[in-house]
């Protein structure tokens, strides 16, 4: 079945072979916009085949930045870039890359590529994480599970017999296993991932060992900031409450942990899994916040509200042409508007 997004990439492969990215990226309509480039993970190992929509290998990162360079790109700090945005004094091709979340493999994998093709960088980071030595209880249950696939054995744990070798079957076992964690302290949920690991097969101390899927370590926040990464505020647990002062006092925890890793006052944010309603803008406005990205599809110009800007969510799935149709700005004028504003709570513990 053809699907509305083959149809988009079949039209721009069809601009662009007729010099239509060229046309539009040289335009003064794409001078007047910033495109800000979002990813989530880079691979140690094999993360980007279980979930290729928050992991992309290292080699992906290191052509994305190459074309970013072949189109002659103006690649600008967040904070400068979003200045000049509403100055009107964008270069041309302005674009600005952030990552989500903060994993330790920005520190391991990601910023090594980002140094060598002299790309500044943003990192929103939830900070309750910082320091805690094992993965996220969320990602590493659909991840341990992902490698058992093909797998079927009783697990007490979870008072079932998973069977991982249907979609169905994954999927009861993810809702079990995540069950099984409510309620739990941090310590408590890692210690069952790591039983449940081991009645499938999965070498859990392997993924300890390896730093996989955990947030990077308040050190390394330290050292990257000193080598010239941005580090802003995403919430302190990855939760974005409806409560006015217990999302401001989300924020401010945040504020005062990455004060305490980088020196700096943050003042720029972004939404936990791209989740907003209207309300935030003010308060984000109350807790001096400057700044604020979505997860909506799209270029920001002078018009776009400084709290709700737009990104490029870009992924393992996203094609080459596609990005070189979003950075020229071309996907822009063929893609419609979307918003993933939200009321549910996003949160990562």
């Amino acid at each position: 079945m053809v699907t509305l997004r083959d149809v988009k990439r079949l039209a721009l492969q069809g601009i662009e072979r007729t010099g239509g990215y060229s046309a539009v990226a040289n335009s003064r309509w794409r001078r007047e916009r910033l495109l800000i480039i979002c990813y989530h993970g880079v691979s140690y190992e094999d993360e980007h085949l279980w979930d290729g929509s928050l992991y992309v290998p290292h080699a992906f990162l290191d052509e994305r930045l190459r074309i970013l360079r072949e189109m002659k790109c103006s690649i600008l700090p967040l904070d400068e870039a979003i200045e000049r945005l509403y100055a009107g004094t964008l270069p041309e091709r302005s674009v600005a890359v952030t990552f989500d979340d903060g994993y330790d493999d920005f520190a391991g994998v990601a910023f090594p590529i980002l140094e060598r093709h002299r790309v500044p960088v943003t990192v929103y980071l939830p900070t309750i994480r910082c320091g805690i030595d094992y993965p996220i209880f969320q990602v590493a249950c659909s991840y341990v599970l992902w490698k058992a696939r093909g797998t079927q054995t009783d697990v007490p744990e979870l008072g079932m017999t998973v069977d991982l070798n249907t979609p169905s079957g994954r999927s009861a076992a993810l809702t079990a296993m995540r069950k099984a964690g409510g309620g739990r302290r941090m310590v408590e949920k890692n210690a069952l991932v790591a039983s449940v690991a081991r009645r499938l097969g999965v070498d859990y101390d392997a993924i300890v060992q390896r730093r996989m899927l955990r947030i990077m370590s308040p050190e390394d926040v330290t050292r990257l900031s000193a080598a010239g990464v941005d580090f802003e505020l995403h919430t302190h647990t990855h939760n974005a409450p409806r409560d006015r002062e217990k999302f401001l006092d989300e924020i401010e925890s945040n504020r005062t942990r990455l004060r305490q890793m980088t020196g700096k006052d943050a003042r720029h944010f972004c939404y936990p899994g791209g989740g907003y309603v209207p309300e935030f803008q003010s308060w984000l406005t109350d807790a001096r916040v400057t700044s604020a990205t979505t997860c909506d599809p799209g270029l920001a110009s002078r018009a776009t509200p400084p709290l709700l800007l737009p990104r490029l969510i870009d992924t393992w799935h996203t094609s080459a042409s596609e990005f070189r149709g979003w950075v020229s700005g071309t996907a822009e004028l063929i893609t419609p508007r979307r918003w993933y504003a939200q009321s549910v709570a996003q949160t990562s513990a």
